[in-house]
């Protein structure tokens, strides 16, 4: 908790807010206090779904667009050790809507022998129900570490974890996943600085990845497109894009957090185009959170680098720890 507060008191913060963002909701239930997962409901129109972070139960909620929570579900089979992210997709073959939950914080690095992530498939009514879950365990094949985000390719269902860390990394989950076993998470590309989030484009021609800064544009090869200045959080932890994808939403944590809505730089629209590619490639400007080629590096970006190279970064790793 916090983090966002301690990174301020060292590093300046860049531009305050983006021009035209527009706050969407803020969350009415007070049990919702911790938002670490957002995502676009496939199936019902103006829903919205969110999950607290760690210590809470194995629950998620539906919320419409004036934050009023519309129904609780609880999801069997399912542990909540450290739920940090969710993601939304369609199965393909049947076109019904799949919810995935990740408990994959680890806030010492590697301390957990495998991870999971749930796969629960959409509930049909907005009504309290308890809905199954299929559990997969996964394990990086370079070593365990904290991760903050998840993400679907909307074309091939293909899952992505994306870690946080100074250097952070996107993880591609093997194609076929199974529930017998243990699935290998295999580095693909690079990702920014203490990434708190990610999410695939609707029609896969992009994908985000969120930081408590800002966020940044890929192209599915890895290859960055822009950087996107978020509004100020307390403590910036969730992005989903809108259904139509031409803006992105983004939530904190805290009681009655705000959800807002920043649109997409026409000039990332235009870049995107869809790609029949599915699988992000190490790219070298897949890199750490850096600025978009438009305005180079700010003051901002410059301070975050110096602040994790030099004796600030004790600092940031501590408070980084004890964030959920």
């Amino acid at each position: 908790m916090g983090l966002a507060l301690g990174l301020a008191l060292l590093l300046p913060v860049g531009a305050a807010q983006a021009d035209d963002e527009t706050r969407v909701f803020s969350f009415r239930d007070p049990r919702i206090t911790e938002s670490s997962g957002l995502a676009v409901s496939p199936a019902h129109p103006g829903i919205y779904y969110t999950h607290n972070d760690s210590s809470a139960a194995p629950e998620f909620f539906a919320v419409d667009a004036q934050g009023r929570t519309k129904a609780t579900f609880r999801v069997s089979g399912a542990q909540a050790r450290d739920w940090e992210a969710m993601a939304a997709s369609k199965d393909p073959a049947t076109g019904r809507g799949v919810l995935w939950f990740a408990d994959i914080g680890d806030n010492l690095d590697g301390a957990w022998p495998d991870i999971s992530v749930y796969k629960v498939m959409e509930p049909s009514s907005l009504r309290d129900a308890t809905v199954p879950a299929v559990r997969y365990r996964f394990r990086y094949a370079d070593g365990g570490r904290n991760a903050e985000g998840i993400m679907v390719h909307p074309r091939t269902g293909r899952l992505y974890v994306v870690s946080k860390e100074f250097s952070g990394s996107v993880y591609a989950a093997p194609e076929k996943l199974r529930t017998g076993r243990i699935n290998i998470l295999r580095k693909v590309a690079a990702a920014p600085l203490m990434a708190t989030d990610a999410a695939y484009a609707p029609d896969g021609s992009s994908y985000v990845v969120r930081t408590y800064f800002s966020a940044t544009l890929y192209r599915p090869s890895g290859e960055m497109l822009a950087k996107v200045t978020m509004p100020q959080l307390e403590q910036a932890e969730s992005i989903a894009y809108t259904a139509d994808g031409k803006a992105l939403l983004t939530g904190s944590e805290g009681a009655r957090s705000p959800v807002y809505r920043v649109p997409l730089p026409s000039r990332a629209l235009a870049a995107a185009s869809p790609s029949v590619s599915a699988k992000p490639t190490p790219a070298a400007s897949a890199v750490a959170d850096t600025a978009s080629p438009s305005r180079g590096l700010t003051g901002t970006d410059i301070m975050i680098w110096l602040a994790a190279a030099a004796g600030a970064t004790g600092v940031i790793a501590v408070i980084a720890r004890r964030s959920r």
